[in-house]
């Protein structure tokens, strides 16, 4: 069961990850990186996307995982395995476990803050708004809030596409939802994709992993 956070929410934050194992995740980075050090990276994301999650207001925090729970699951989340399918099916299936809004993220933009996702977590997010969306700058989305999570709203939406973003904002308006944005974030998926989201976060893990592993190249 999970924890208290810091302050009560009216909101389910849910993050969408997959268990960090070499060859299975952050394949886009290899090369110039290993499958290990991929994993690496992928656990250094995971590790401050959980972190800054523990500090929002939130009604309940789950981990949405493909694969097993690791050193690198904080207390204070309730880990719940994702369904089979592909990640449209995945995101519904996630919105549809919640009886209250719910807002999604995923594991590819460890540079998230507070300040950023305050907006779609105050008491009053909902006030006049149906759903929030942030877009990522490959076209695709890395935040989606639901007042009321239907998973119909996200099922059948072609992912990691150019237009993913688009057509899933798109499903929102015209199913007469009221929208409101989250700033445009990178998503880390290649290695240019890291080095900019490093520089975003100075002084997170992935920061810090990212130096370590560009450190030992070098030599």
């Amino acid at each position: 069961m999970s924890t208290p956070g810091p302050c009560p929410g009216v909101t389910t934050l849910l993050v969408i990850a997959k268990e960090p194992v070499p060859g299975r995740v952050k394949t886009r980075l290899t090369p110039p990186f290993s499958p290990a050090e991929a994993a690496e990276l992928a656990t250094a994301a995971l590790e401050d996307t959980l972190r800054t999650v523990l500090t929002l207001p939130a009604r309940r925090r789950v981990l949405v995982l493909d694969g097993h729970p690791g050193a690198w699951t904080p207390p204070g989340f309730d880990v719940q395995a994702q369904c089979a399918g592909t990640l449209d099916e995945r995101i519904a299936a996630a919105f549809g476990t919640c009886s209250g809004p719910a807002l999604l993220i995923g594991m590819d933009t460890p540079q998230i803050t507070s300040a950023l996702l305050a907006p779609a977590l105050a008491q009053d997010a909902w006030d006049g708004c149906d759903a929030w969306f942030g877009p990522a700058e490959d076209g695709g989305f890395w935040a989606l809030g639901l007042a009321v999570p239907d998973p119909g709203l996200v099922r059948g939406v072609p992912m990691s596409r150019p237009d993913t973003g688009g057509i899933q904002r798109a499903r929102l308006t015209d199913a007469g939802l009221t929208v409101r944005d989250l700033p445009p974030l990178r998503d880390v998926d290649t290695a240019e994709d890291a080095r900019y989201v490093a520089a975003a976060a100075p002084h997170g893990s992935f920061s810090g992993t990212l130096g370590r592993l560009d450190r030992a190249a070098a030599r």
